[in-house]
């Protein structure tokens, strides 16, 4: 299969994931992303991504260890500690003395794993408010798209080697030894609120004074690391702090964040014009106060109207002069009798301009209009010139109330104009003369130009690499925790084998001390002995016994004693013997004639009795054989 078909089976299943289980991955860096999911068709001896598409279809329970692959989920307490120790003693003194003591601390953790992360943020605020006011006032949020994390995290219950990184200090104060277990302090618990939360997909947590989101960004996309980081933006207040991680720089976001310290990755928002204020409108229940206070009102935008600095009279729908200003009643003679006059009566209706018509096309366009330059001829000789402003005044519904005309004094504006007019032509002549040198400055731009986009390129390619570096080393930090683990089941499974070894070795002692003191009671007896097991297959056989019948232990040992020439009718003993076994006698005498060796008839005295255990159970038999002498 080709390079490029890999890559479409993998969008494929990419897509698989989305739609069955709700998770997309499609924003994640494909190089990681890959990397990670063919980490986990390994363990299943698998080599392409149209198979594992193919089990992941027929095994649903294959989601969750290659979610935690994929999410690789490496965290700690105090990670980077440097960088919690500048947040610890440069940033949170600040948001907590900029807030005010009855205002509710608002924290959140994203990306928060199995809680570490989280935990660290309540034992630095705690140490910092106290405890009493810690349960007062920080609330701390802490998401993550990992149920099974979350599950591990809400219940707070960590190894030794998980707290590793904890101040001895911190560690007696605020976590509890449960069966060598380490159990967060549930009253600092209730403080910490889990939930699932997808950066991608659902609303941020608003309102935040700080926001922790570190490690997490960088196996996202450029598009949607913009997209997240516009959602940050809005969530926290303007003197919020972003705390990220190490591979997160924020270089080209500079227009949402700036750097309180780089180095730690500690950012702020950049303040906007948002607007969050409401309008405030006066309510009273007593009707009397209300009129006074609209009177005030009133008076208020009266006086206001008639302080502006540009002359500006209100014509009503009906063509009423309604209100001019004082600029204006000043510079067109208006009396206050003239309040409430048809405009077509007053002078300011045909002079400077034809108000009228204006009126009606601003009516009939219903668009605003600006006439600019407009001479106004003053006593003695002098000319005035205006930009006139006539502009549509609606209600909240919509419905036309009339129009607001301005007059601005543009008279200064139209003698610089003049000025400027001559001054270009003075310039023109040093433009024809500088636009040789502009062409030059503009290739010389160009370049600049090239090489700067050359720059931003390799800039963007080392931010790429140091975030692929940083995902390397949380992969082998990872697998190195996994071998750790396993080295340690290796060390605790040799150390029982070591116990075992030990044990067998007394044990074998203790055998060899028990065969040389039978041997040495066996040898010792003037009978022949034998040993037989249930099934009448020889165990033992003593000295005495070789020389009756002239063979050794390891010529008969595990044979059958009916199976043996020893000149004797042995099947004469098998009806005792297995009397013995069974437990029909417990012991039985026979004497025998037979040949020995020495072909002389002799006769034997055979002693038959059971080999019992200390249980009382029959292992097999003891023959005692001794020659009568006749």
């Amino acid at each position: 299969m080709t390079e490029n078909e890999q890559e479409r089976v993998f969008e494929s299943l990419l897509e698989f994931l989305r739609q069955s289980r709700g998770f997309d991955f499609t924003g994640y860096k494909r190089s990681s992303l890959m990397r990670r999911v063919r980490k986990q068709m390994q363990t299943h001896n698998i080599d392409n991504f149209g198979d594992y598409l193919d089990y992941l279809q027929v095994h649903p329970e294959e989601f969750l260890p290659l979610f935690n692959t994929i999410l690789i989920n490496v965290t700690s307490f105090f990670r980077d500690i440097t960088a919690w120790n500048y947040l610890k003693e440069r940033v949170l003194p600040s948001l907590i003395n900029d807030k005010p003591e009855n205002k509710p601390i608002k924290i959140w953790s994203a990306g928060c794993a199995s809680g570490e992360e989280a935990y660290t943020l309540a034992i630095i605020f705690a140490e910092a408010l106290g405890l009493e006011k810690f349960r007062q006032r920080v609330k701390i949020y802490a998401t993550d798209v990992d149920e099974e994390e979350l599950n591990q995290a809400r219940q707070a219950i960590y190894s030794a080697k998980n707290i590793a990184s904890v101040p001895e200090e911190l560690r007696e104060r605020f976590f509890e030894v449960i069966n060598n277990r380490y159990i967060f302090s549930s009253d600092l618990r209730r403080s910490v609120i889990f939930g699932r939360l997808d950066l991608i997909q659902d609303a941020p947590i608003s309102r935040l004074d700080l926001l922790v989101c570190r490690n997490t960004l960088m196996y996202f996309n450029a598009e949607l690391q913009t997209k997240i980081l516009n959602r940050f933006h809005f969530a926290l207040n303007n003197t919020g702090i972003l705390f990220s991680g190490k591979a997160e720089m924020l270089l080209s976001h500079t227009n949402l964040f700036t750097p309180v310290s780089l180095q730690q990755r500690i950012f702020r928002p950049v303040i906007t014009n948002e607007r969050r204020e409401r309008y405030v409108t006066f309510l009273s229940n007593d009707d009397e106060e209300a009129k006074k206070k609209l009177e005030r009102y009133t008076r208020l935008q009266e006086a206001a109207f008639d302080s502006t600095s540009v002359s500006q009279i209100v014509v009503d729908f009906d063509g009423n002069l309604v209100i001019a200003n004082a600029l204006a009643r000043a510079m067109f003679g208006l009396k206050l009798a003239d309040i409430g006059r048809p405009l077509q009566d007053l002078e300011i209706s045909y002079r400077p301009l034809e108000l009228r018509s204006y009126i009606e096309e601003v009516y009939r366009d219903l668009r605003n209009i600006v006439v600019s330059d407009v001479v106004r001829n003053l006593r003695g000789y002098s000319t005035q010139y205006l930009d006139v402003s006539i502009n549509l005044l609606k209600d909240n519904i919509g419905e036309l109330l009339g129009v607001s005309i301005t007059f601005s004094d543009v008279t200064r504006y139209q003698a610089l104009k003049q000025e400027v007019q001559r001054a270009n032509l003075e310039l023109e002549t040093a433009n024809e003369e500088l636009q040789s040198s502009n062409e030059e400055l503009e290739t010389t731009n160009e370049e600049l130009q090239s090489t700067n986009e050359e720059l931003e390129t390799t800039n963007e390619e080392l931010q790429s690499t140091n975030e692929e570096l940083e995902t390397t080393n949380e992969e082998l930090q990872s697998t190195n925790e996994e071998l750790e683990t396993i080295n340690e089941e290796l060390q605790s499974t040799n150390e029982e084998l070591q116990t075992i070894n030990n044990e067998l070795r007394l044990r074998t002692v203790d055998l060899n001390q028990a065969n040389a003191f039978s041997n040495s009671i066996l040898g010792s007896l003037q009978v022949g002995v034998v040993v037989l097991d249930r099934q009448s297959n020889i165990l033992s056989w003593n000295e005495e016994a070789k020389n009756l019948w002239g063979l050794r232990i390891e010529e008969v040992r595990g044979q059958s004693i009916f199976s043996l020439d020893l000149g004797f009718p042995v099947k004469q003993l098998r009806e005792s013997i297995r009397n013995c076994i069974v437990g029909v006698n417990s012991s039985e005498e026979l004497v025998i004639e037979a040949v020995n060796r020495r072909k002389r008839t002799i006769q034997y005295r055979i002693n038959i009795k059971p080999l019992n255990s200390i249980e009382e159970e029959c292992l097999g038999v003891l023959l005692l054989i001794e020659e009568v002498e006749t």
